[in-house]
């Protein structure tokens, strides 16, 4: 049988680094400085916001961003879903 040489010490190590988010539940009210959700999607996390409000105001101190950094917003069902850089928003079960 051959020897593949996995190095099973470096793969444990590069997991211990790897940072795993969280999802925070809030409400988009304009209440919470935007600063606050920035800093949340740099740290990884996926915000699911209720929307009181309008939408396109409450979310301007922060959507463009977000978006700059590579995150994605999708407003569905009254709530805004915001998710950090390489963790995309799958709309394909929405259908048409």
């Amino acid at each position: 049988m051959s020897e593949f040489g996995l190095d099973l010490q470096g793969a444990e190590e590069l997991l211990d680094e790897e940072v795993a988010g969280e999802v925070v539940l809030g409400v988009l009210d304009g209440t919470t400085d935007p600063t606050v959700w920035i800093r949340n999607v740099e740290y990884g996390n996926v915000l699911v916001l209720a929307v009181t409000g309008d939408l396109n105001e409450l979310a301007a101190g922060f959507a463009r961003e977000v978006n700059d950094m590579g995150g994605e917003l999708s407003h569905f069902r009254g709530f805004l879903v915001v998710t950090p850089p390489n963790v995309p928003i799958n709309t394909d079960r929405l259908g048409s």
